[in-house]
């Protein structure tokens, strides 16, 4: 051996933080004959531990400043200091070594170029990271570089929220080669999921002996964080405090400072807000020493804890210290309105604070910063927050003119959301599609590889004795059987994926239309100067749509939930409609409502429809009933009746444009209810019935639901 040389490839991606940990990729080899160096040691101060795979590549998570020690037996230990996320390269000068084929060393080259590509566009572009995830598969691979890509794949849909796909990637990397790393992840995928007992059955499956000090602190970090999320607080605590301790032990600073602050947030929750005060104190005391974004962060988090505690002047102080900060942070790089920490939304806060203390004229003064910045900034939701508080702060002191501006001001910005907001719902779709035709594609390169694969140990085989060649035809025949299998496997994974992009395009088309029909009832109580009954409303109905966002992301929520909604919806229809129909809901009470599952909205767009369509044309008073009923043990029904107009005559007096309105929305129960029986086996039936009267026609839809 001759000497060795250590680099960097420089590919232009966004530089971390001093102590953000990121994923060093790298590789050994021989630089004349370009053979991999296979079982090199990677250690890093701080406990984490590595070795090259055959073709000579690791992957280890490090920051800057971290010191990298290589070590092989054919050639001296390597000292390396980490100076950012580029990938390494080191090149060992070695006569005796033997080359590999010209072929192989252009694919290696290749794969690891475009695995690189793939990573510096992870957070810029998800369209081009996956584009150069497929172009890395499309060569000839190890099962390990494919289990490399599609676990880079899946950070890629995490980082994107598209968690689902996340974990068929994650589970596909596993299937090639088994890595903890990997599998840490998928268990963090099923969590961001909602799959909280597969998150929990992953981590326990992982054992301790294999992984390094920090990969042992975020395991029991991702176990605490399940048991946070399922209320098992006691639990939750202690994973956390196990993860902290060895994290102390071994030194990894950032986490010391994430585990005191959940460590805080699990007793928050649990009622023990002085030992909550306690941690939290020495993560703000931790996250100040790290860097100022993860300082600021901290404080954020202190700030609405002393919020939910009331403790206002601790919350306004605090608020105050991250304005200042966020201007120094502003100097060198660009806050997202997305960002819970932008100065708008500390501003409103503080407004907030002081208002809740009636000070009215101080909170004024903090709303009006922050209205100004969100319209500077183009943050529409905090602009019409501070719109309806400045309408508040100033109905508290009989300035009835500021009341009628900033509620038309307050008008004028929901328009101008909801106009945003469907914008951004055809951006959202396209872009589920592009990700859907890149995940064909690589669920196609995937197939074809097993295929050849299979194809070319079939080939090998047939060259033996006439007695091997029957062994061969007969392994060959289990194999094509096998690739069979994986590619209905894909072909069903790609098909759930397909679905479950339908239902989220289906459910964003749901809520803007059931927003704006609340928001036309809140608009006529306010033309009609009946500002306290609108505040009556829209408080209600403030309520409602918290719930409603909080769902929409599940396909399925306790049937025990959907009541509580339809019965704050159906109030809210009835304020508004007192002399047209009283309503009623009754529930039998020998159903065990917690043990059904039932789609979020799906029975709102017919007592809707009853209520606008049905009861509001009627000359005398209708009536509204919801009734929910035992059908089986594991069935129940929930019927919708009305003594209304019927649809005859509903449809008689529609416009072109209701008509039309009407059977989007009623066609997307449809496709919403299809692909959901498609998915769960006939879970959810639904069929309408005209009532004949001597007068009038009701309706009568009656939801047949099936326990899990």
């Amino acid at each position: 051996m001759l000497g060795i040389f250590v680099f960097g490839q420089h590919i232009e991606r966004e530089k971390p933080s001093k102590d953000e940990i990121f994923n060093i990729r790298g590789s050994v080899y021989d630089k004349a004959s370009r053979t991999p160096y296979k079982d090199v040691e990677i250690l890093i101060n701080g406990g984490r531990y590595t070795r090259t795979s055959f073709d000579g590549t690791f992957t280890v998570n490090a920051k800057i400043g971290d010191e990298l020690i290589i070590s092989h037996k054919d050639f001296e230990t390597i000292y390396y200091t980490v100076k950012s996320n580029e990938r390494i390269t080191i090149e060992v000068i070695d006569s005796i070594r033997s080359s590999r084929s010209a072929k192989v060393n252009a694919d290696l080259k290749r794969f690891n170029m475009m695995i690189d590509s793939a990573d510096a566009y992870l957070k810029k572009d998800a369209e081009k990271s996956i584009k150069f995830i497929g172009d890395a598969l499309n060569v000839e691979i190890s099962p390990n570089q494919s289990a490399e890509a599609h676990e880079l794949l899946g950070d890629i849909y995490i980082h994107w929220k598209q968690y689902d796909l996340a974990i068929s990637a994650y589970k596909i990397s596993i299937q090639n080669a088994e890595t903890s790393s990997a599998k840490l992840k998928l268990a963090k995928a099923y969590l961001n999921n909602g799959d909280f007992q597969q998150s929990i059955s992953t981590y326990e499956s992982l054992d301790e002996k294999d992984l390094s000090n920090y990969e042992k602190t975020i395991l029991y970090e991702g176990i605490g964080d399940v048991n946070l999320k399922i209320k098992n607080i006691p639990k939750a605590i202690k994973s956390y405090e196990e993860g902290l301790e060895i994290a102390k032990r071994h030194l990894i600073s950032p986490k010391i400072t994430d585990l005191n602050s959940k460590i805080a947030q699990a007793y928050n929750e649990q009622g023990e807000v002085t030992k909550a005060k306690n941690y939290y104190s020495n993560s703000l005391n931790l996250a100040a020493k790290e860097n100022k974004k993860r300082a600021v962060e901290e404080k954020v988090k202190v700030a609405e804890f002393n919020s939910d505690n009331k403790d206002y002047e601790s919350e306004i102080e605090l608020r105050k210290e991250i304005i200042d900060d966020i201007k120094d942070i502003e100097r060198d790089s660009v806050i997202s309105n997305e960002s819970p920490w932008t100065s708008q939304k500390q501003n409103y806060k503080i407004g907030n604070a002081l208002l809740l203390q009636n000070k009215n004229d101080d909170a004024i003064t903090y709303l009006e910063k922050s209205r100004k910045e969100a319209k500077d900034k183009g943050d529409l939701d905090v602009e019409i927050d501070t719109n309806r508080k400045l309408a508040e702060a100033h109905s508290r002191i009989g300035n009835t003119e500021k009341v009628k501006e900033y509620s038309n001001e307050f008008r004028n910005a929901v328009d101008e959301l909801y106009a945003k907001r469907i914008q951004e719902i055809s951006q959202a779709a396209r872009f589920s599609r592009n990700i859907a035709e890149q995940q064909n594609r690589i669920t196609s390169l995937e197939s074809d590889r097993a295929l050849s694969r299979s194809k070319y140990e079939l080939t090998q085989e047939r060259n033996k004795s006439q007695q091997v060649i029957i062994y061969s035809l007969t392994g060959g025949l289990i194999l094509l059987l096998i690739t069979g299998y994986l590619m209905f496997k894909y072909i069903k994974q790609q098909r759930l994926a397909n679905n479950l992009l339908a239902l989220k395009s289906l459910r964003s088309q749901m809520n803007p239309h059931f927003i704006f029909n609340a928001l036309n009832s809140v608009n006529s109580f306010i033309v009609t100067n009946d500002e306290r009954t609108a505040n009556k409303y829209l408080s209600d109905f403030s309520q409602l749509m918290r719930s409603v966002l909080e769902n929409s992301e599940e396909d399925f929520i306790p049937l025990k939930k959907e009541i509580e909604l339809l019965d704050l919806y159906t109030k809210l229809e009835h304020f508004r409609f007192q002399d047209k129909f009283d309503y009623s809901i009754d529930v039998d009470k020998t159903i065990n409502v917690e043990e059904f599952q039932i789609p979020p909205m799906l029975l709102q767009p017919y007592i809707e429809n009853a209520v606008w369509h049905g009861l509001r044309y009627k000359t005398e008073k209708g009536h509204l009933n919801i009734a929910v009923q035992s059908k089986s043990k594991d069935e129940i029904t929930i019927t919708i009746t009305d003594n209304g107009i019927g649809r005859e005559r509903s449809k008689a007096l529609k416009t072109a444009n209701q008509k039309k309105q009407n059977s989007k929305g009623m066609n997307n129960i449809k496709k919403r209810v299809a692909i959901l029986n498609e998915m769960y086996k006939d879970k959810v039936d639904v069929s309408i019935e005209d009532l004949q009267d001597i007068k009038d026609t009701g309706t009568k839809v009656i939801v047949t639901l099936k326990k899990d």
